[in-house]
């Protein structure tokens, strides 16, 4: 489902106004699967999926002769326990962040760690672990892939 749902971006309406970025919230996807079904998939094929939507993206913004910068942009969700993604009219260095970020071209890390999350607001009973504090200020890594020549 999840890879599925992933392929999916592309062949939605791709918007990318630099003057308008709520209209620019289209392009986030909020993209979860539950424990389980993430215990079948492979970091790899899930890497896969995002490169080749990124590849139908990057076909899109040459399509629409769009001149600006426009990033495509996968990131960790750890609270809410999802991967999530957006497409935007700006540079890696300049996503909509409020929080500090880290662009990274590891894809494979934040997929990884994504498969592994056991899904916030799920304890297993005896399992609770506690969350470190010196990871509540780090900057979260964001893949981040060009999608103008």
């Amino acid at each position: 489902m999840l890879l599925k749902e992933i392929r999916a971006i592309a062949g939605e309406t791709l918007v990318l106004s630099p003057h308008d970025q709520d209209a620019e919230h289209a392009n986030t996807s909020w993209l979860g699967a539950p424990p389980h079904e993430r215990m079948g998939m492979s970091a790899d094929e899930v890497v896969t999926a995002f490169e080749e939507t990124a590849e139908l993206l990057r076909d899109q913004v040459a399509t629409m002769r769009y001149d600006g910068p426009a990033t495509f942009y996968v990131w960790h969700d750890g609270e809410a326990g999802q991967l999530r993604c957006s497409t935007g009219s700006c540079g890696q260095d300049d996503l909509p962040f409020e929080a500090p970020y880290r662009a990274t071209s590891d894809l494979l890390a934040i997929v990884a760690e994504f498969l592994e999350d056991r899904a916030p607001g799920v304890l297993v009973w005896g399992v609770a672990q506690p969350v470190p504090f010196s990871s509540m200020g780090a900057e979260r890594p964001v893949w981040v892939c060009n999608l103008c020549p």
